[in-house]
Order: structure tokens, then C-alpha cells, then sequence
């Protein structure tokens, strides 16, 4: 155990983090050696180096006493032990997470004075994560054959137990310091490579969704407007591989190389110091797709997520192109009821919504009056029918009852995902048809409908981001938190 007693007069974060990548580093050193050792010669690993921890994740335990803040009313939903008593979390890959880490552990040893320590957990490195990059080729080996040695990937040690309010404390040693732990999060990045086409390292802390590759197509171009300007941004990384700088931002070429599309859900990310750069995915179509990359973006703690989009207009005073701001939600897309009853509200974040408005004026020029012309804020079916039209009799009186006002296959999965893993949510919407009014996504009009509004709308979405980074922690609401939380964001 390699101890690190911290106080509020001694608020080092960055010292046990330092320690964590330590021990990490470690483990997973051994853990390689010792798989050559087997490809090469056959020799099984150490039994007593396994039961010794030698293939461990590293852990983070504190020691909280009851004493804190007798009255703390800060602008911050994060950072709070509710609870005297130990509170201990496994920690993968903690140089992707050393600016998190420090800012979380830096809040408890301040503000609560909490002794921390670090040291090898219960928890072993399954070796299919310390492949890549490695070198280490398996030839023909199996991966059952390695799991008689190595510690392998077993999902019954891995789920949403934290995060859906199902953690049992009556049989854990310590309380949580975080939603999710070293085997969850190792199982989500490995996940977003494959789905995304792109390393999680390059995922920035603002996440846009959209489901029309158009949407990708104009970020992209303004990304690389931005490169060439010398603006805050340092890279567009995208499906594929290429990453782009200053001196090589041509749109042209990031979109040739991934013209291929091989990945279900690709990625680009405009990257900036700290990770405050902007990353935009394109989810495709439907609810699964979004349930699916929400679930694996959700460890890297994004800041927020916001839907940019088309959807349907429900209301016959709506014109092709005006926008929709969602306020709630009727969620019929029914991939979240066994983990979230449809019956559970998902709340708008005032922060996110006064976001999005700001920017809708800033990037159209039209004053609030002018632009509530164009813009509806109300209720957003989300469906997992496709062709819902051909039994809208049957959801006609549902859909009247809410009061929607607009119709799409992903976005009240995001917020509801965003709700569930405490992640700022928003939806700003573009009505590209009005299906229950005579005006259908043809061909023709859908392509003149396109060339106008896409630019616009992704720009929308890009500024909103500007505004939730000036909110600071106040982006975090407190109708996020469960009533027994994690103290971590």
C-alpha cells in the first residue's frame, strides 16, 4: 500500500493522482510481461504475483470523519460527502483522467479535510485491455486458453448498479466515490474505439449528437476555418485516422478518408486545451444507436450533451426549418423502461436551455420576439417506430395529450441517458417535413431544405457550447443528483 495522507493544508491533489498513474503503469507492465512470457515460452504467470495484486487496478480509498462545511450553499451539485464513513473507487487509465481526478480529490481534501491513500484493489486488468499498443501479437492462441491465467473480461462484474440507484451498501466495504469504476470504464473505451473509429483520448469534454452525416460535413469545414484562424482549437481528428492541424485543415481530405464509413457511429473531434474542445458524433437513426454510445461516453464525464437535429413538425403553424427547443419530453422509444420507467420525468436544465436560446439570437440575429416566430420550445416524441405515420391513429390521442410539438427517433434518449449518468442535456431540433400536413421529405424539397438550414443549425449548436463553458460548475444542476450520491462528478 503506498499511503498518501492528505489535509485542507495540504490540498495535493495532483500528488496521488501522480501515484495512481504510478501504480497503473505498473500493473499493466507486468501484466504484458507476462503475457509474452506465455507466447513465447508457455510459462503461465506467477500464481503468488496474481493473488499479490500484481495485475490490479489501482484504488483510491478516503477516510471521511463527519466533520466539513457547516453550511455550504456554492453553485456546485459535485464534491459533497453526505455521510462519515470510507469511501473507495478503482481507477483505470488515470492519465486520460488526471484533470478530473485532480479537480475531484482536490474539492474533498479542501473542503472536508479527508485523508486519501492509494493502493493496489480486488479488481485485475483483464488483458484484452492491455493489448493495444502493446506489440504483443497472439498468434493463434485463443482467448480461452488465456483466460486459465489471465484475468479476462467477465460481464458479471460489470453493469450500471451506481448509476441506476441498485448498489447495495449493505455488503460493500466502502461507499462509492464515483459512478463508475475501473471495469466499467475500461469496457466503454474499448467500446468507443470501435463505434466512434477514433481514440477516446481525442473526445472532448462538449459532445454534440446529430443524425445527419450533412451536420458532420459542416463542422467539419467550420473546424477547419477555425484551424486556419488561430483560434483556441489545435486539431480535428476524425473516423479513420487522419488528424488534421494549422497547417494541413482541409475539409476535403479529413472527409475522403473516411468516405469508407466503416464505423457504425463516427466521430470528429475539434480538440482544444483541457479537453474543452467540441466532439460531434453521428448517431444514424434511431434510439438504440443513441442508448448504445451515451452508455460508453458517459465514463469519460462529459461536461454536457446536446441533440442537433431534424424531427418532424406535429403542429401545422410550423414552417420547414424552424427549430424546436424541446422542455420535456415523451419517451416512446422504450429502450431505457427496464432501467428508467417511462413515468420518470426528465427535467430541462435551465442552464442548457438558456444556452441554446442565447445562442439561436447570437448566431440568427433575430431578437427574442422575432425569433420565437421560428422557434417552438414544448414537447418532443421520441419513437422507435421509423414509419410511426402508418399508425399515428393509434397514437394520435398520446401524442395530442402531451401537447408535442415535434417528432424524432434519438433525442429524449439522450436526455434521458444524460439524466440517468448525470450529464447536462439539451435538444435544439430542425423541422425538415411535416408528415400529418401534406409536407413529406421528398427528394427535391429535402436538399434545398438542407443547403439552407444545416449551416445555421450546426452553428447554433457550437455556440451553446461557448455558453455552457462560461456556466462553469453551475452547469452541473442538482436535479442530477440522486439522494445518495457519489461525491465524484
Amino acid at each position: 500500500m503506498a499511503s498518501l495522507v492528505k489535509s485542507a493544508t495540504d490540498p495535493n491533489a495532483a500528488a496521488v493522482v501522480e501515484t495512481l498513474c504510478q501504480q497503473y503503469r505498473a500493473s499493466t507492465d507486468r501484466l504484458r510481461e507476462a503475457l509474452r512470457a506465455y507466447i513465447d515460452t508457455g510459462t503461465p504467470p506467477d500464481p503468488e504475483l496474481r493473488a499479490s495484486g500484481g495485475f490490479a487496478y489501482p484504488e483510491i480509498r478516503l477516510t471521511y470523519g463527519g466533520e466539513g462545511p457547516a453550511e455550504d450553499r456554492r453553485p456546485r451539485s459535485y464534491g459533497r460527502l453526505g455521510e462519515a464513513g470510507d469511501y473507495a473507487i478503482t481507477v483505470t487509465r488515470p492519465e486520460l483522467y488526471h484533470d478530473y481526478l485532480t479537480e475531484q480529490l482536490g474539492i474533498l481534501i479542501s473542503d472536508y479535510g479527508v485523508d486519501v491513500e492509494v493502493g493496489s484493489s480486488h479488481q485485475e486488468i483483464p488483458f484484452p485491455y492491455v493489448l493495444d499498443g502493446s506489440g504483443i501479437e497472439l498468434g493463434e492462441l485463443r482467448a480461452e486458453e488465456l483466460a486459465r491465467y489471465f484475468p479476462a473480461t467477465e460481464l458479471a462484474r460489470i453493469g450500471d448498479e451506481l448509476a441506476d440507484g441498485l448498489w447495495d451498501d449493505s455488503r460493500a466495504e466502502y461507499r462509492p466515490l464515483a459512478l463508475f469504476d475501473a471495469l466499467r470504464t475500461d469496457f466503454s473505451l474499448a467500446r468507443l474505439r470501435h463505434y466512434t473509429g477514433t481514440p477516446p483520448e481525442h473526445v472532448q469534454r462538449y459532445i454534440l449528437f446529430t443524425n445527419y452525416q450533412r451536420y458532420v460535413d459542416e463542422f467539419i469545414r467550420w473546424g477547419c476555418e477555425q484551424l486556419k484562424s488561430g483560434d483556441r482549437y489545435q486539431s480535428l481528428s476524425g473516423a479513420g485516422g487522419i488528424e488534421l492541424t494549422c497547417d494541413n485543415a482541409d475539409p476535403v481530405a479529413l472527409e475522403a478518408a473516411t468516405a469508407a464509413r466503416k464505423h457504425q457511429m463516427p466521430a470528429y473531434h475539434l480538440t482544444a486545451e483541457g479537453r474543452a474542445g467540441i466532439t460531434i458524433v453521428n448517431i444514424g437513426v434511431g434510439p438504440s444507436n443513441a442508448k448504445t454510445i451515451t452508455d460508453h461516453l458517459a465514463v469519460l464525464r462529459p461536461e454536457a450533451w446536446l441533440m442537433i437535429g431534424h424531427c418532424g413538425g406535429l403542429r401545422p403553424s410550423q414552417r420547414i426549418g424552424d427549430y424546436v427547443l424541446a422542455h420535456a419530453y415523451l419517451r416512446d422509444d422504450n429502450v431505457l423502461n427496464a432501467v428508467l420507467p417511462p413515468e420518470i420525468p426528465i427535467p430541462p436544465i435551465a442552464e442548457v436551455q438558456q444556452a441554446l436560446e442565447t445562442a439561436a439570437r447570437e448566431v440568427t440575429g433575430e431578437e427574442a420576439d422575432a425569433l420565437k416566430q421560428r422557434m417552438r420550445t414544448g414537447t418532443l416524441v421520441t419513437t422507435d417506430d421509423r414509419n410511426w405515420e402508418l399508425r399515428y391513429s393509434q397514437s394520435a390521442l398520446r401524442f395530442s395529450l402531451s401537447r408535442a410539438v415535434a417528432i424524432d427517433m434519438e433525442s429524449a434518449t439522450i436526455a434521458a441517458q444524460g439524466y440517468r449518468y448525470r450529464v447536462p442535456y439539451g435538444t435544439l431540433l430542425c423541422v425538415s417535413d411535416k408528415p400529418l400536413h401534406g409536407e413529406l421529405k421528398l427528394p427535391g424539397q429535402a436538399n434545398l431544405f438542407y443547403d439552407r438550414a444545416v449551416r445555421e443549425h450546426i452553428e447554433i449548436g457550437i455556440a451553446a457550447v461557448a455558453e455552457l463553458r462560461a456556466f462553469g460548475p453551475r452547469l452541473h444542476s442538482r436535479k442530477l443528483r440522486a439522494f445518495d450520491e457519489p461525491p465524484f462528478r
